[in-house]
């Protein structure tokens, strides 16, 4: 039920998004912009994502291995408490 929503409502953003930058208006000029140069903004943007992608991965990774280091020091010592020797 809600994919079709969220497909149209994506559908309708990506379509307004072409349309606001089929024209763009420089002093008194107005002019359309290429095919080619909207591939080129495409790249842009899809290269722009994926280093973004790249640097939130890095600092998810980084966190989580400095949680699990910090519960596997954890799980040590409570097992060192358990196992050690009566006085």
């Amino acid at each position: 039920m809600k994919l079709p929503a969220i497909l149209l409502l994506a559908c309708a953003w990506t379509l307004g998004i072409a349309v606001a930058q089929d024209t763009t208006t420089t002093s008194s000029t107005t002019y359309h912009t290429t095919a080619k140069q909207d591939m080129k903004h495409a790249g842009h943007s899809t290269a722009n994502a994926a280093k973004d992608v790249g640097h939130a991965t890095k600092k998810t990774t980084k966190k989580a291995v400095h949680k699990t280091a910090s519960k596997t020091e954890e799980g040590s010592r409570k097992v060192e408490d358990k196992t050690a020797p009566r006085q």
